[in-house]
């Protein structure tokens, strides 16, 4: 009887390691196809601009700028966004291949239906 449970735990104990493996493959591949997608993603296509502007509308800063903040940072071709609640300024760095000021006029004025306007936007190269 003790043969048996000793095999039956070898048995067991096998079939963990070798099915662990299998899984870890699977995750690092998994992470260098989300890896290799980031990349293509943030690959320049154009020329890099800079584009600041006035955001009226915004009633707080964690809710309202970081809001805002977030949606601009999720667009294509944006490298960075960031909103100041304090000055209500917004300024992205972005692919011109990818976004324009139009764009990004856009997602702003379409978020909280069209809470926000965007003002006095100036648009320059890096």
């Amino acid at each position: 009887m003790k043969i048996v449970k000793l095999g039956l735990v070898a048995l067991i104990g096998g079939v963990f390691l070798v099915g662990c493996k299998g899984e870890t493959k699977k995750e690092v591949e998994a992470v260098e196809q989300v890896e290799t997608a980031a990349t293509e993603t943030n690959e320049v296509a154009g020329n890099m601009e800079q584009a600041t502007f006035q955001i009226e509308g915004m009633t707080c800063a964690l809710g309202c700028a970081k809001m805002i903040e977030g949606k601009l940072s999720g667009l294509k071709g944006v490298k960075e966004a960031m909103v100041d609640f304090d000055s209500k300024t917004a300024t992205v760095v972005f692919d011109d291949a990818k976004q324009n000021s139009e764009s990004l006029t856009q997602t702003v004025q379409k978020i909280a239906n069209g809470a926000y306007t965007v003002e006095n936007l100036e648009v320059k190269a890096l």
